[in-house]
């Protein structure tokens, strides 16, 4: 039985390329009417890439999805290394990845099943809070795999009127054609995240996949782990590679022994055309032309099919050089016959042809799990980079990524912040290093780089809040990386109220999931800045009202982790510490105002103070400019980022905000309307549009 592309879809024959090739058997289908292949000559790991699921007989199969760029990186690195194990082929297979999308949580489930073909995963639906004129309300946009969307909202309705889940005031279905989404409103005082937990819970908003890696191995059933699915697959191909070979050799001997006899014919042509003209039949010129010639009865009856018109010079040409290509072709059909790594070789490229033209980024993202424990030793030390949106999400990406690019690149796009959102923080670290994430509440919280979840370059990120157990009204307010919890650095605090706290590292060697308290915050204050120190810094504290002071570190003496710290700043009634930063030479002081001033001030403007004092004015405040909101320590080569309270958002270069002197109101740097002001400053890497406005008169030389 011959497939045809007009019985089947495009997919199927990709699956079925060689299948009229002679590369597999066929059987009799249930009722011997029909033949169906005993097996198919797949170009990639369809047992992996598509999943499988039943029973028969007796024994289920429950085999999950997977990327198929990963899978077919995973095939690669089993040609590259047969001694490859199933935990060495993680790091290119992270894990299931279901069309749904959604999470998986930890890795113990997944390393469990692709050791011994046995395990299961726990899949989770894909949350957000959101806040929204003082209430909370609960987004979910993807779903774990094989959830039915209706029932998962009849079960949270019948929850809800059984009493047991509480706070959800209305619950609505805005699914479009853009993609699923379910909104689920809470009331003003209830915790979304004890709300959120309770419906992972008691729905199937979070469900197990369980794993049975079953499969027919030479017809037997059989539980294979990872590594075993690969190598039978690569077996297969093995096999299809050869059959077809063969095939196309046969193909390729049967036509070139045609040619040769056409060959002979034109060099014989006037005793040729002689005797077929001779013969009475037929039978009696292939008769005469096999005996005079020494042909074939192929040859011969080919020489009698020959039109007229390939006995012109043109034509015998075109024999001529069909026969030398195929020459050509059935010495490298025997080539690789002959040789093993020649088939691996064209198993490799064929699958790079399918990962270029198929391979997508995953979907399902694999995050770490609440009970799991991660073994370190299946994931690669690698250098990444870490974006932290300034609405809070997070993602990890590879270093190269941001591959080097000349000046005057376009660059790369590192996030799809949606409206009003923009990367506010970037750093490379390694994914064996520690986060740490401090909130206003005074709390730290610590992830391993690896825990973050790794998306394309592209996606938008996991809300921080879904990573890490904030409670409501907690905002992360500082991230700082570090390798190892060395005594010998330290952590430098400053409050809102004008206290500030030096800490050694190590002291934060030992933090709980739930998060653990990194100052002891005085009643309504809140921690507004942390940076990591050596203990021989400088800093500078700024305040709404326009003072700053600039202290040696040396002047707070270490402290434990519990205490509340020592006084920064004395500060008048009616005023707050807005910001903290460490001193760098060469760099200058950037205030911003909530009318929209700002200027730049050298450091050195900034003479060294003992903590604990009034200070010196910064910035003159005044009706017109209005309070201070924001001061850093900052480079030319950065970006200013300024967001106002409606939601304006304004980005331009630091090179080109006026350097002023500190006792100043500034220059207006952003035109915001009457009712409008200033909410937030952040320092972002420089862009390309700001780059190419500072190079535009170089640029212009240039060229």
């Amino acid at each position: 039985m011959r497939y045809t592309e007009s019985r089947l879809s495009k997919i199927a024959l990709e699956l079925l390329r060689d299948i009229n090739k002679e590369t597999i058997d066929f059987v009799p289908n249930y009722d011997g009417e029909e033949h169906e292949p005993a097996v198919l000559p797949a170009r990639f790991p369809n047992l992996l890439v598509n999943g499988s699921s039943g029973i028969a007989v007796g024994m289920a199969t429950n085999i999950p999805p997977h990327n198929l760029t990963e899978v077919i990186n995973g095939v690669q690195r089993l040609i590259q290394n047969p001694e490859v194990t199933s935990l060495e082929l993680m790091q290119s297979i992270k894990g299931p990845d279901f069309p749904t999308a959604g999470y998986i949580l930890g890795r113990e489930g997944i390393r469990q099943a692709y050791s011994t073909g046995r395990g299961s995963v726990t899949m989770r639906a894909k949350a957000s809070i959101e806040e929204t004129n003082g209430k909370a309300r609960i987004i979910v946009d993807e779903l774990p795999y094989q959830v039915n969307k209706a029932r998962l909202i009849e079960k949270i309705a019948e929850l809800v009127r059984e009493k047991k889940i509480d706070g959800i005031t209305d619950l609505r279905d805005e699914s479009d054609r853009n993609g699923m989404r379910i909104v689920i409103e809470l009331r003003r005082d209830v915790n979304p995240n004890v709300v959120l937990n309770n419906l992972y819970k008691q729905t199937a908003m979070q469900s197990n996949f369980g794993i049975i890696m079953l499969a027919l191995v030479n017809g037997q059933p059989k539980v294979l782990n990872l590594r075993d699915m690969l190598f039978h697959y690569l077996e297969h191909q093995k096999i299809v590679i050869r059959r077809r070979t063969e095939y196309d050799l046969k193909k390729a001997e049967a036509r070139a022994h045609i040619l040769e006899g056409l060959r002979i014919a034109l060099d014989h042509l006037d005793a040729v055309i002689a005797l077929i003209r001779a013969s009475r039949t037929t039978d009696e010129a292939r008769e005469g032309l096999i005996n005079r010639f020494s042909l074939s009865y192929e040859q011969a009856q080919a020489i009698l099919d020959m039109r007229l018109q390939r006995l012109t010079g043109l034509e015998r040409e075109k024999i001529e050089e069909e026969y030398a290509e195929l020459l050509k072709k059935i010495a490298e059909y025997k080539a690789i016959l002959a040789d093993e790594q020649l088939v691996l070789n064209i198993i490799s490229e064929e699958l790079n042809e399918i990962k270029e033209k198929y391979g997508d980024d995953r979907r399902t993202e694999i995050t770490i799990g609440e009970e799991s424990i991660e073994d370190e030793d299946l994931i690669p030390q690698d250098d990444v980079v870490i974006t932290i949106s300034h609405t809070g999400y997070i993602k990890r990406l590879p270093v190269s990524t941001y591959r080097d690019q000349k000046r005057g690149g376009k660059g790369v796009i590192g996030m799809d912040t949606k409206d009003n959102d923009f990367v506010e923080h970037l750093f490379v670290t390694n994914t064996h290093h520690y986060l740490m994430f401090f909130t206003n509440k005074g709390k730290v919280y610590r992830l391993k780089a690896y825990e973050i979840p790794d998306l394309s370059r592209t996606a938008r990120g996991t809300p921080i809040i879904n990573l890490i157990q904030i409670e409501q009204g907690e905002t992360v307010n500082a991230v700082i990386p570090v390798e190892s919890f060395d005594s010998d650095k330290y952590l430098f605090f400053a409050t809102k109220n004008g206290l500030v706290k030096k800490t050694p590292l190590d002291d934060y060697s030992n933090i709980r999931k739930g998060g653990l308290i990194a100052v002891n915050l005085r009643e309504d204050d809140d921690l507004i800045g942390v940076r990591l120190t050596d203990g021989n810094q400088s800093i500078v504290m700024g305040t709404k009202m326009g003072m700053s002071i600039h202290f040696p570190e040396q002047d707070v003496r270490a402290m434990g982790r519990a205490a509340t710290g020592v006084k920064g700043i004395h500060l008048e009634e009616d005023d707050a510490v807005i910001d903290m930063d460490v001193v760098h030479e060469d760099n200058s002081v950037l205030i911003v105002t909530s009318k929209g001033y700002g200027k730049r001030t050298p450091v050195e403007e900034y003479r060294l103070q003992s903590r604990g004092g009034k200070g010196i004015k910064t910035l003159n405040v005044t009706a017109k400019n209005g309070p201070v909101v924001g001061l850093k320590v900052v480079r030319e080569d950065e970006d200013l980022m300024v967001i106002t309270a409606l939601g304006t958002v304004i980005r331009t270069s630091m090179s080109g905000i006026s350097m002023m002197g500190r006792n100043t109101q500034g220059v207006r740097i952003i035109n915001i309307r009457e009712e409008d002001e200033v909410s937030t400053v952040a320092r972002v890497e420089k862009s390309d549009e700001t780059a190419e406005e500072d190079d535009s008169a170089e640029g212009t030389a240039e060229e």
